[in-house]
């Protein structure tokens, strides 16, 4: 029966590639998130003024080399507020003093040393090099990401899409791509961004959005949708929702969707993204 054999194309290897991939960088992820988490955890045990002015920015690299460097609070009063802010403004010209200047000001709001101080500074610097080592593999595993969606038949396409990028368009590839969706309701539906009606008896409560459907490609329309605010035509539709009365993850959810619909239809007919003309009234 050769017509129910499906050949193997370069596509489908991208795909497969990509799915490997993508699910290391969602671990890389987790484990930079917690190591971020534990840091903002040991700096708050210890000195939570500090952790107020190094937690914000640690997702800047510069915060994780510092603490490699400056463990503990009185490492960083000992080298000074100057030799500091240098330091900072090698990876951070824009910010480093002014981020030092910060550093400072909260290692002055506290002059108790509390207990387990030494320990953190031990524990500290090996978490930084954990959380610098985890970037640099995600960093290395989004290259080669790159380089597969740029080779993949469907780039272009996605990427027209404001606010799709290549994580996103990974996303795409691995889990719409090669699956058939008779209407934009169903892609919607599978995405578990339709809305679904909750009932209970005679008792309608309204309009939710569904705990069903691939959470991957739920994650990924939903944090795409979020980038997509800074695009006019995705903010004036998220401002309409808000208007309407709708929360703000439920404002982005509506927006997915009707991204989510936009994207069926360009998959469907093969063509690019085309910014919508506004008529004048």
């Amino acid at each position: 029966m050769p017509h129910t054999l499906r050949s193997i194309v370069v596509a489908d290897e991208q795909a497969a590639e990509l799915s490997m991939l993508c699910g290391f960088d969602d671990d890389l992820a987790k484990q930079a998130t917690a190591a971020s988490n534990r840091i903002r955890g040991l700096l708050t045990q210890i000195h939570p003024a500090l952790e107020r002015a190094i937690g914000p920015h640690l997702d800047h690299p510069v915060m994780a080399e510092l603490l490699r460097k400056y463990p503990a609070p009185e490492d960083l009063r000992r080298a000074g507020q100057n030799r500091v802010g240098a330091f900072m403004a090698k990876s951070a010209p824009r910010a480093g003093k002014r981020w030092a200047e910060e550093i400072f000001t909260a290692l002055g709001e506290q002059s108790v040393v509390v207990a387990g101080t030494g320990a953190a500074s031990v524990v500290l610097p090996q978490l930084a090099a954990q959380l610098t080592q985890l970037r640099t593999s995600r960093a290395e595993v989004l290259t080669r990401v790159e380089t597969i969606v740029e080779a993949h038949p469907l780039h272009e396409l996605l990427t027209s899409l404001p606010a799709v990028g290549i994580r996103t368009a990974a996303r795409i590839i691995t889990e719409v791509v090669g699956k058939e969706f008779k209407t934009a309701g169903h892609l919607g539906s599978y995405a578990g961004l339709a809305p679904v009606t909750w009932r209970s008896g005679t008792s309608i409560r309204g309009d939710h959005s569904s705990k069903k459907g691939n959470k991957i490609l739920k994650r990924a329309f939903f944090l795409s949708a979020f980038a997509s605010l800074k695009d006019p035509v995705s903010r004036a539709y998220y401002d309409r929702k808000r208007a309407q009365g709708k929360r703000h993850n439920q404002a982005l959810i509506a927006l997915a969707r009707r991204r989510c619909d936009v994207l069926f239809a360009m998959l469907r007919d093969g063509v690019l993204y085309e910014t919508p003309t506004i008529k004048a009234a």
